[in-house]
């Protein structure tokens, strides 16, 4: 079954933010693009209270670069309030920790979604996070 919307487009996210390597980033790109849905990925670390800001904008920014987005107030505030939406899900285990994880970001038509996939370290005792936003876009 092939389901399109926002569900759909969550789940693609989802799988952006899983994918393990930049082989296995850019298959996954070239499968869904063939669905129609535009993909960006991107890594990112570090302490989670000082890097909201910097994940916020290389989602923002992965999205322009791959394609996802035009640069457009109304596309690029969608990315940024989907990533602050995905952030604040998972922000009562991450915060006053360091994380580490990747962006998914895809698109189709006016559906976009943000999902974060992080590491949590306490020590030797990470904790493992997902957050998901979405936001509707006119395509």
């Amino acid at each position: 079954m092939t389901l399109f919307g926002s569900r759909k487009i969550a789940r693609v996210a989802v799988e952006m933010a899983m994918t393990e390597s930049r082989e296995q980033e850019r298959e996954y790109k070239q499968r869904f693009f063939k669905e129609g849905i535009r993909t960006a990925a991107v890594d990112y670390g570090g302490d989670f209270i000082s890097s909201v800001n910097k994940i916020i904008e290389r989602a923002v920014v992965a999205s322009k670069r791959e394609g996802v987005i035009k640069e457009m107030h109304a596309d690029e505030g969608a990315v940024a309030g989907a990533t602050r939406e995905a952030l604040s899900q998972v922000m009562p285990k991450a915060i006053g920790f360091n994380v580490g994880g990747k962006i998914g970001i895809a698109r189709k038509e006016d559906h976009i979604s943000v999902a974060i996939f992080f590491g949590v370290g306490l020590l030797h005792l990470d904790e493992v996070a997902i957050g998901l936003g979405h936001r509707a876009v006119r395509s």
